[in-house]
C-alpha cells in the first residue's frame, strides 16, 4: 500500500510502459485491459455522458474550449486530457479543478492486485482512473480526448452522445498506418452506431470518403462543419458565423495560432448537436466558455506568450501538421531576427519537419529529459543538412535563456518542436 502521492506516481512512471517515455513500446494494439479495468470498476465509463475528441491537431484545445463552454453553461464537466505539462493530476479535472493526490493514492491503493496481475500501460490506468473518478464525482458531462489514432484508443470504451475529429495528418505513421487514409481511418474508429460525429475541416477527398463511409456503416450522422461555419478575425474580435450570419463574437479570444480557427469550427458544430439533445447552451454561455477557456480549464503550451519584449511564444506543434501551422504563424509576426528553440523526440519524421523550417532563424538545439528525446548533438547535425544553423545546448531552460541573452527588444524566440520541450519551460 502506498502512503504517498510521491511513493504512487513512482509505482506507475516505475512499472507501467508509459508512451510518453517509451514510444510504441508502450502502446497496446486492443482495448482488453481498459475492458478488465472498467468492469472490476463497475464500468464507470457508462455512468456519466461522454464527448469523445480525436484528431491529429487541434483536439486538445477543442477538447478544452468545449470543457469550458459546458461550465459556463452550468454543467458539472469532467476533461480527461493527455499528456500532463507539469503535474500528473492535469490529465483529470472537473470544473478545471485537477483530480486530487489523495484520490490518486486511494484509486492505485484500490486496483493495484490488479494492475499486478494484467500489467495494463501507463495510458490504460490513467483512464481507468478519469472514469472512475467522472462516476464517483458525479458529472453531467465529460470531455474526452483521444491519446492516440482513436480505434485502438483506450478512451475508445465510452459510448459518446457525439464525437468530434478534428483534422488527419502524418504522425505515427509507425503505429496509425503509412497513408493519410489509413490514419483516418484509425481516428474514425471513435464513430459509434447512431452517434452525431462532427468533422472539424473538408480535407482531400480520400479522408473524406474514411468518414462518410465509416458513419454511413454504423448509421451515424455526419457533419462536416466548415461547410456551415466560418471563423474569421474582425477588428480584434474571433468571429463565428453560420449562414452568413454571426452566431458568436468573442472579444480577446485567448487562444492565438490561426490554427484554432479550423478548431472553433469544430467547436461550433458539436455544440448545435448538444443543444439538439437538450442541453442549455446559450450565445453567453458560448461566449464566455470561449473567452474564459483558458482561466476556465488552464490550457497552456498553444501559441502562448510568455513574454513581450523580446516576445516570447511558445507551441506544442510536434508533428508535421503542427509544425507548419507554427511556420505560418511566424510569418503574421514582424520582427528584427528570429531565434528558435528547438527538440523533437526520436520518432518523428524530422526530415519532412526540418525542410521547412525557416532557415533564416538562429537555432538553439535542446531535448527534454526523456527517453523519446532526440539528442541534441544529432538534432542540430541533421539540421546543418538543411541549413539551420546555431547553438547545442541539451537543457531547454538554458537554450531559453541563451536566446533571451543574444535578443534584442524587438527580436522573436520561439520554443518547441515537442510537447516535452514546452513542458520543460520553467516559466509554463
Amino acid at each position: 500500500m502506498f502512503s504517498t502521492y510521491q511513493q504512487t506516481l513512482d509505482y506507475l512512471y516505475a512499472n507501467l510502459p508509459m508512451f510518453q517515455r517509451i514510444g510504441a513500446a508502450a502502446f497496446k494494439k486492443d482495448l482488453t485491459n481498459t475492458i478488465t479495468l472498467c468492469n472490476a470498476l463497475g464500468n464507470p465509463e457508462k455512468k456519466f455522458r461522454s464527448i469523445h475528441v480525436a484528431g491529429t491537431n487541434g483536439k486538445g484545445s477543442s477538447s478544452h474550449m468545449l470543457a469550458s463552454i459546458l461550465q459556463e453553461a452550468g454543467y458539472k464537466t469532467g476533461l480527461y486530457t493527455s499528456p500532463h505539462l507539469k503535474s500528473f493530476t492535469e490529465r483529470i479535472r472537473i470544473n478545471g479543478n485537477e483530480v486530487s493526490e489523495t484520490y490518486v493514492v486511494e484509486f492505485v491503493n484500490r486496483v493495484k492486485p490488479l494492475i499486478d496481475e494484467i500489467q495494463p500501460s501507463f495510458f490504460e490506468i490513467t483512464v481507468a482512473m478519469a472514469f472512475d473518478y467522472f462516476a464517483a464525482q458525479q458529472v453531467d458531462v465529460a470531455v474526452v480526448e483521444v491519446g492516440l489514432g482513436g480505434r485502438l484508443d483506450s478512451t475508445n470504451v465510452i459510448t459518446p452522445i457525439v464525437s468530434l475529429i478534428t483534422n488527419i495528418g502524418w504522425d505515427h505513421k509507425d503505429l496509425l498506418g503509412d497513408t493519410l487514409e489509413k490514419i483516418a481511418a484509425e481516428k474514425a474508429g471513435i464513430i459509434k452506431p447512431s452517434v452525431p460525429v462532427v468533422v472539424s475541416e473538408r480535407q482531400e477527398s480520400g479522408i473524406e470518403d474514411v468518414f462518410i463511409s465509416k458513419a454511413k456503416s454504423v448509421g451515424a450522422p455526419i457533419m462536416f462543419a466548415s461547410n456551415t461555419y466560418a471563423v474569421k478575425e474582425v477588428n480584434g474580435r474571433k468571429q463565428i458565423k453560420s449562414n452568413g450570419d454571426v452566431i458568436v463574437e468573442v472579444v480577446d479570444f485567448p487562444l492565438g495560432g490561426i490554427y484554432q480557427d479550423k478548431n472553433l469550427s469544430g467547436v461550433a458544430g458539436v455544440v448545435d448537436v448538444l443543444r439538439g439533445f437538450g442541453f442549455k447552451i446559450s450565445k453567453e454561455a458560448l461566449t464566455l466558455g470561449l473567452q474564459n477557456v483558458i482561466s476556465n480549464t488552464h490550457l497552456k503550451g498553444r501559441w502562448q506568450k510568455l513574454r513581450e519584449r523580446p516576445l516570447v511564444i511558445c507551441d506544442t506543434g510536434h508533428n508535421l501538421d503542427g509544425i507548419r501551422q507554427v511556420t505560418r504563424q511566424l510569418e503574421t509576426i514582424s520582427y528584427d531576427r528570429l531565434h528558435f528553440v528547438f527538440g523533437v523526440v526520436k520518432d518523428k519524421a524530422i526530415d519532412d519537419i526540418l525542410a521547412i523550417l525557416p532557415a533564416a532563424a538562429t537555432y538553439y538545439f535542446c531535448q527534454a529529459k526523456l527517453p523519446r528525446a532526440l539528442d541534441a548533438y544529432e538534432l542540430a547535425k541533421k539540421a546543418n543538412a538543411y541549413g539551420l544553423q546555431g547553438y547545442v545546448i541539451p537543457d531547454v531552460n538554458e537554450a531559453k535563456h541563451s536566446a533571451l541573452k543574444n535578443a534584442t527588444e524587438n527580436d522573436l524566440i520561439f520554443i518547441g518542436g515537442s510537447t516535452f520541450v514546452v513542458a520543460e519551460i520553467n516559466e509554463l
